[in-house]
């Protein structure tokens, strides 16, 4: 089991961590952005495309730490964009793109991109590629090639959902809301008086020092992010500082203990794909290792 802060020395540490990466640290996020940017304008098979290049996850979403500081970017070509289609009621639409801009070419033409942007760019990785860092001036990079990805549901504003997909060297396709995400973290954390993504960033912080300790094993930031999702707002509004983590981090624990369907109804922010599952990169007992780990490191106890 790790080391338990005392109380005095959780207070300090959570003041640290409920703060973003200083205006550095986010010069050379953002400096990573543009060079991608600058990368994709100046290939001429793009020219003419409707492409977007931006920043996903943690960096947009200001859910990012001191020390967890990669940027993800995706290179997403709208036009055409991929859908499975619409359902038996709205007839008539096509399931599938058939054109030019296949998977492999936009994955051909990225790497071309960045190689002749950046150097040495490595593209063994299943998803995206990885441009290393350079120290001192930007971190290192991962771009992910995709699509523009349309979800139809009567229920959604104007009846459809917009996402992205990307396919990967092994044949399967990742469908990802990072639009979706962004707005529902930003309304969650208006609707918490800004305590959303401060307890995200201390659970961050704690399971990196957990990982480093070799107390649990080193997982994707996102499931924090995940995880506070989950917590109601009233929660995160209760007391001060010191008792939204400590009563998040409870409810969190309840929810992934519950006999009947509690991990199974948990979300992601983006409200469409469930925490856990297939494809997800933990599962709910990593999850649960995590709250406690970082429950008894934060000197809340291990069940109160």
């Amino acid at each position: 089991m790790a080391r338990q802060l005392s109380y005095a020395q959780r207070l300090v540490a959570i003041r640290r961590w409920k703060k973003p990466p200083g205006p550095s640290e986010q010069d050379r996020l953002e400096r990573a952005e543009r060079m991608v940017e600058d990368a994709v304008d100046r290939h001429q098979p793009f020219q003419g495309l409707d492409i977007t290049v931006e920043a996903k996850g943690s960096y947009p979403n200001k859910t990012n730490v001191r020390g967890d500081s990669d940027v993800d970017i995706m290179v997403k070509l709208n036009k055409p964009f991929h859908t499975d289609g619409l359902e038996p009621w709205w007839l008539g639409q096509r399931t599938q793109h058939a054109g030019p801009w296949t998977a492999a070419r936009l994955r051909e033409e990225v790497h071309a991109a960045l190689s002749n942007h950046f150097g040495w760019v490595d593209a063994d990785h299943n998803l995206a590629f990885y441009v290393p860092e350079v120290s001192g001036s930007r971190p290192s990079i991962d771009v992910v090639p995709c699509f523009k990805w349309v979800k139809y549901d009567i229920t959604a504003p104007e009846g459809e959902y917009v996402g992205s997909v990307v396919y990967g060297r092994d044949g399967k396709r990742v469908i990802n809301w990072p639009e979706l995400q962004l707005a529902n973290g930003c309304a969650k954390n208006t609707n918490t008086n800004q305590r959303y993504k401060f307890v995200v960033r201390v659970l961050k912080n704690a399971e990196n020092d957990l990982a480093a300790e070799g107390v649990i094993e080193a997982m994707p930031s996102y499931l924090s992010e995940c995880l506070i999702y989950n917590v109601p707002d009233h929660v995160l509004r209760a007391g001060d500082f010191d008792d939204a983590v400590r009563l998040s981090l409870q409810e969190v624990y309840r929810q992934l203990t519950a006999v009947f369907l509690g991990p199974q109804l948990m979300v992601e922010p983006n409200k469409i794909k469930r925490v856990f599952g297939e494809g997800q990169k933990w599962d709910e007992k990593q999850a649960r290792e995590l709250i406690e780990g970082a429950r008894h490191y934060l000197g809340y106890g291990d069940r109160q």
